[in-house]
């Protein structure tokens, strides 16, 4: 499945020379794990959201829109570090749930000529554990981009450039792969060519807008980010 942007155009773009990675959902099969831990915490503090509203509302979030969603739900404000006690139990579950790298995610990497990095709204020390845990680290090294480094998470753009200034690439000639309307929409306000997946767990209707290729196969997004930068 692709899809292009609405308008149904495709022009000659520069060509990719960085492809920013997404970690959770798109190297890492773990928002399914993410999601009941989600539903235990939220549940810990009183507030108890359904399985889609956790999806809808928290996948792929900052932690300000999370705390903000939370608050909303229980009628309070919560503690600055309010977050902290709960954060080993995504690492449990990680461990114990046997965490996977996304399907066909391998194989895309290895067919993949440009420099890669991560930008996660997760700590970069999770994500490095995550990439450890599934393999995935060498392909990566050191390339790891924090929402906790920059003044704003996803959905603002702040964190892709972020990591474009990071590997000294302009944001036009960045490739980002996402799994979550709050990923597309930070890369796309950054000004960078988005390839939605949606084999998780955000429905593609949710992932599509303009300058976006919204796909379901891993596998696939080499060959698609040749197609978006070769001529018409």
């Amino acid at each position: 499945m692709t899809g292009p942007d609405p308008a149904g155009t495709r022009t000659a773009r520069p060509p990719v020379e960085l492809v920013i990675f997404d970690c959770d959902g798109v190297l890492v099969d773990s928002e399914r794990i993410a999601v009941g831990v989600h539903a235990r915490i939220l549940a810990d503090l009183g507030c108890d959201f359904t399985r889609a509203e956790i999806v809808d509302l928290f996948v792929g979030s900052s932690k300000e829109v999370y705390r903000r969603a939370v608050e909303e739900r229980l009628g309070r404000a919560l503690a600055p570090d309010w977050q902290e006690p709960y954060e080993h139990l995504y690492q449990e579950a990680y461990a114990a749930g046997g965490l996977t790298p996304v399907d066909g995610v391998g194989e895309a990497l290895a067919a993949l000529t440009v420099p890669l990095c991560v930008a996660s709204n997760t700590r970069a020390e999770s994500v490095r554990m995550s990439l450890r845990r599934t393999g995935l680290d060498p392909w990566f090294g050191e390339h790891v981009f924090s929402a906790t480094e920059v003044a704003r998470g996803k959905p603002a753009p702040d964190l892709f450039l972020h990591a474009a200034r990071g590997m000294g690439v302009p944001p036009d000639r960045c490739a980002v792969v996402e799994d979550s309307a709050y990923g597309a929409a930070a890369a796309r306000a950054a000004g960078m060519r988005v390839f939605a997946y949606c084999a998780g767990l955000t429905p593609a209707e949710r992932l599509a807008g303009p300058g976006t290729v919204v796909f379901d196969d891993m596998r696939r997004l080499p060959e698609l980010i040749e197609q978006q930068t070769a001529p018409e």
